[in-house]
């Protein structure tokens, strides 16, 4: 999975590799950045007498600590196991640990909600970390700032999905009649399906084909004595 050559910026654009990433990264930072902006209420919510406003604050400082760490641990993971390999880490283990919030909150464990909810923020930071790592391999250096910087269009399409979907549908629950302890439980499951749909993604991720390679010219150009090797994008 790792080129040796490089791909032309809008040549990425065209490419079926870039937006799996970009959904890889959407689905990822949907979850995560739900959580984040939630982790507060949610907790309190969930475990009324447990936790107060200022565990729950702590929790969010926390979480903050968490995502900074999951930052440079998972990016340096995924130099020994590979891009790939790490996202699929995260779908896996994401899926997991949404699943088991809802088992959390009805059974009162405490300390395993909150080390769901450490474990999820984590991710959210390493996912951050890894794809411009993940890109590079992809489709080389050269434009790999200009692709990632398109790329990160899925973050801000996710920091408006992750929090309406889980305020939509707890709102909708509570005005249905679900305890507020229980109503996040629908959304954690929908989060928990998201990393499905980017397991999946990920696993379709192949080597970029050839044609969108940038040719190389090894010529002098204009007559110079010694020509340099300058790529130009492809034409296909």
């Amino acid at each position: 999975m790792v080129t040796k050559n490089d791909v032309f910026v809008y040549d990425a654009l065209k490419t079926p590799q870039f937006w799996l990433i970009w959904t890889v990264l959407f689905l990822n930072t949907t979850a995560g950045i739900g959580v984040l902006g939630q982790a507060s209420a949610m907790s309190q919510e969930m475990f009324p007498g447990h936790i107060t406003a200022i565990a729950a604050a702590g929790l969010v400082g926390l979480m903050s600590l968490f995502n900074m760490g999951g930052r440079f641990s998972w990016a340096s993971l995924s130099d020994y196991i590979g891009r790939k390999n790490t996202y699929f880490v995260f779908m896996v283990l994401g899926f997991s640990m949404y699943v088991t919030v809802p088992y959390a909150g009805s059974s009162g464990n405490v300390v395993l909600f909150v080390c769901c909810f450490l474990i999820i923020v984590s991710m959210y930071g390493g996912g951050f970390s890894t794809v411009p790592a993940y890109l590079r391999d992809l489709f080389g250096t050269r434009y790999v700032g200009a692709i990632h910087g398109i790329l990160l269009t899925a973050w801000s399409a996710a920091g408006v999905a992750g929090p309406v979907l889980i305020n939509y549908i707890r709102e909708y629950n509570v005005t249905h009649g679900v305890p507020k302890a229980q109503a996040y439980n629908t959304t954690m499951y929908i989060m928990a399906g998201l990393f499905i749909v980017g397991f999946i993604c990920n696993f379709a991720i192949r080597a970029v084909d050839s044609k969108w390679h940038m040719k190389k010219a090894t010529e002098p150009a204009h007559g110079d004595a010694v020509g340099a090797a300058e790529a130009v994008p492809s034409q296909a």
